[in-house]
């Protein structure tokens, strides 16, 4: 095994370990040995990295949250109209909604956390803070905190329904929340370009 030394990537590589944790067992599931063995690191560096278990789940989460962002970002940054706005939070449902379960549980988990524990409901705050102004890029303050719920719900919908709905059915919707909702004041309602995945 690496030391400490020669193994620059080692705090990394235990975070995303223990995520993967999270994703097959749930929080409840990991502990500073399972997460040791599946990082392929000592034992001894888990609290030489992390504290405590909740600082390594608080980073672990932390580091979550700033891939989904990543996506927002991916997704909305090449918009330059509102109408190319609308077709990338189309986009953006179907993309989390038809992803591998792994960020879907690992979202679930983390808010599971944050109903029960301040500190993570304030990482969970700052997640959709981080989405929202984003969104804000392209839709007024108001409109963009109601598509950023709007994001999460028919993405959880879509991924754990049977029968997702289709996309004329997220179009129809983001229309409806962002009709006179943009950034620049601009009527909005019905012009929406084609939607892209």
């Amino acid at each position: 095994m690496a030391t400490g030394k020669t193994d620059p990537d080692r705090r990394e590589r235990i975070l995303a370990a223990v995520l993967d944790l999270i994703a097959e067992d749930g929080v409840a599931g990991v502990s500073h040995r399972k997460a040791a063995a599946r990082a392929g690191v000592p034992l001894g560096s888990m609290t030489y990295h992390f504290a405590s278990m909740d600082e390594l789940l608080r980073e672990a989460f932390t580091r979550f949250s700033s891939t989904v962002v990543a996506v927002f970002e991916e997704r909305l940054g090449a918009a330059t109209t509102a109408d190319e706005a609308r077709a990338a939070v189309v986009g953006l449902v179907h993309h989390l909604s038809s992803g591998n379960q792994r960020d879907l549980i690992l979202t679930q988990e983390l808010y599971t956390l944050a109903a029960r524990r301040p500190a993570y409901r304030e990482l969970t705050r700052a997640w959709m803070a981080r989405s929202r102004t984003i969104l804000e890029r392209h839709f007024d303050p108001d409109t963009s905190r109601q598509l950023d719920a709007l994001i999460e719900g028919l993405s959880l919908h879509r991924a754990l329904d049977t029968e997702p709905h289709e996309r004329a059915v997220t179009v129809e919707a983001v229309e409806r929340i962002t009709a006179g909702g943009t950034s620049d004041g601009r009527e909005g309602a019905g012009q929406a370009g084609p939607p892209r995945s």
